[in-house]
């Protein structure tokens, strides 16, 4: 059992890829609540690992949680342009920031006692030294579940960006890839050229 009142998991995603920004969730529950949220979420884990059509199950359950005040989470996007401007680390650590301060600025929480929130984050994520109570943890996206909450909902919510590129540029097809650089994605940059969602700087490796 949790020594904290509140957990926040924050999870990244897109890094990878060579097209469209990357994105970083923060994601804040009450530890009281946390058995019943797993009930709720059950088979809740790293996005990667869940197919997409389940994702978007899961996603449509938080967003239900979020309206009930259950879960309170903000997702923040950093462009292609500002990768290329300052590198993806720093771009994720911006993003990071961002999203931790637009949780605490939610009226329900803005009187929240840091000290009574642990902050658990995925992989070699850091937060500022405000948060004292902080865990970074190795595939932390699929073993805490508010690190795979989200997980999911920036997966989701970077994914439906990607789609809405698809349609706005059918050629490059990346409702498919999601901005990866796949073998279609490198032929469609060759034949069609570069957006200004392509993140120069990663594309040199391929052209």
């Amino acid at each position: 059992m949790s020594s904290f009142k509140y957990k926040v998991g924050i999870d990244e995603v897109g890094r990878g890829p060579v097209a469209g920004p990357v994105a970083v969730c923060a994601t804040f529950i009450e530890v009281r609540n946390e058995d019943y949220l797993k009930s709720e979420l059950c088979g809740m884990r790293d996005s990667k690992k869940i197919s997409e059509k389940k994702r978007v199950v899961f996603f449509e359950k938080i967003k239900n949680l979020k309206n009930c005040n259950m879960i309170f989470s903000s997702v923040v996007f950093v462009s292609a342009k500002d990768i290329d401007m300052i590198g993806i680390v720093l771009s994720i650590q911006k993003a990071l920031d961002m999203a931790l301060e637009n949780i605490f600025k939610n009226e329900k929480l803005k009187k929240i006692n840091k000290k009574e929130v642990e902050v658990l984050l995925d992989g070699g994520l850091k937060c500022s030294n405000e948060f004292l109570n902080q865990k970074t943890i190795i595939k932390g996206d699929d073993k805490e579940f508010v690190i795979s909450v989200a997980s999911v909902t920036a997966k989701v919510m970077r994914d439906k960006k990607m789609i809405e590129y698809g349609n706005k540029f059918p050629e490059y097809l990346f409702e498919k890839h999601k901005g990866y650089g796949t073998k279609a994605h490198m032929e469609a940059v060759k034949k069609y050229g570069l957006l200004n969602i392509h993140r120069k700087t990663f594309l040199r490796r391929f052209l």
